[in-house]
């Protein structure tokens, strides 16, 4: 499927930590589509986050929304991966991590050392889908099975005519080109959750632990965040990546479709919007982890898909920096702010999870 330029997309270039002011009376923003201070309860100060690249156009358009209306507000994002967002939240950097993956256990302690002394939660946020994305000429409509995915990205795979390729695609012109395979770097929860999804659906072929980094002898170059990976692919023939829904679409590269028996299923909000619906959720209280079902074989769902965490404390935080965190969050939990994500290629999250995380907002201290 090619994602073109022209699909309704707002994006922000950054550069560095975004801080992102509001301006008012800006010609920017319909004031008509923004929320106003009455459907907010604005509070003030600076707010800083760090972490994960998928998330990044999300908080981007949430800030300008919520500055638009709450003007002594300043929320600042740096889109570092998840691995440094985590790891700049521990040691007390930023007020809050974005991850594309829960804590992990042996992180628990010292997050709760530096909330000092409360719970950590994990806060689904920010739904969206993990794409195939590739550059081949004549190519438009690829097709893969969860099989040939993992032979690619393994090395296994090397020229886009392999018959195996070629089986699935039986009206394409595949060229006689090697495959040039890119991955992240740095540490990431997308690649985290690309590479749970090739874990549980082609186990016989992926058989490494899925993990933020990209594994020892799989094949690739690689690139840092998922902006290195979009201008990697775009500028080079016969490529191919892995890259959030979002940023794929920004940049209006060309997705795969993926066939998990029962025929090829694109990444649209409706598909993925559907996997996420079949997640489980296993923290306790209000620290909502989830686990997905990487696995499905669900006709109609495309399985490779995201969530993307805000990583706070429960209490502990300065007041004013506790109350703007409540109130911003607020806002990107609340309806208006999860309808905002559809505009821009993310998932608003099911309103059974909403309505928790809604729930465990409200108890922050």
């Amino acid at each position: 499927m090619r994602i073109t330029r022209g699909m309704k997309f707002a994006t922000v270039a950054f550069a560095g930590v975004l801080a992102l002011s509001a301006c008012s009376g800006s010609g920017d923003s319909d004031s008509s589509d923004s929320p106003s201070a009455a459907a907010i309860d604005c509070s003030t100060g600076t707010l800083s986050g760090e972490g994960s690249t998928f998330q990044k156009n999300a908080i981007v358009e949430w800030a300008k929304l919520y500055q638009t209306a709450c003007p002594d507000a300043t929320i600042n994002y740096n889109p570092t991966g998840s691995g440094a967002g985590i790891k700049q939240f521990i040691a007390g950097q930023v007020d809050w991590g974005g991850s594309d993956s829960a804590l992990k256990e042996e992180e628990v302690p010292a997050a709760t050392e530096r909330c000092t002394g409360n719970e950590p939660w994990n806060l689904p946020m920010v739904g969206g889908a993990i794409t195939i994305a590739y550059n081949v000429e004549g190519v438009d409509n690829l097709v893969v099975t969860p099989d040939v995915a993992a032979a690619i990205y393994l090395g296994q795979i090397t020229s886009w005519d392999d018959p195996a390729i070629a089986a699935d695609n039986p009206d394409a012109s595949l060229p006689a080109a090697p495959i040039t395979v890119f991955f992240r770097s740095d540490e990431s929860g997308t690649t985290d959750n690309f590479t749970k999804w090739l874990s549980a659906s082609a186990p016989t072929v992926w058989t490494a632990p899925p993990a933020k980094a990209w594994p020892a002898g799989a094949a690739g170059e690689g690139k840092q965040g998922n902006a290195g990976l979009l201008e990697a692919v775009t500028a080079n023939a016969n490529s191919i990546t892995y890259l959030d829904y979002s940023d794929a679409l920004a940049g209006g590269v060309t997705t795969a479709a993926v066939d998990l028996g029962s025929g090829p299923v694109e990444a649209t909000p409706e598909t993925a919007s559907a996997a996420i619906a079949l997640a489980e959720i296993v923290g306790e209280g209000n620290d909502l982890r989830l686990k997905l079902d990487y696995g499905t074989t669900e006709a109609g769902v495309y399985p490779i898909v995201a969530v993307a965490y805000e990583i706070v404390c429960s209490a502990g935080l300065a007041a004013d920096t506790a109350a703007l965190q409540q109130s911003f969050f607020t806002y990107t939990s609340s309806a208006d702010g999860q309808a905002a994500l559809a505009e821009i290629g993310y998932i608003p999250l099911p309103e059974s999870i909403d309505d928790l995380v809604v729930e465990a907002v409200a108890a922050l201290q």
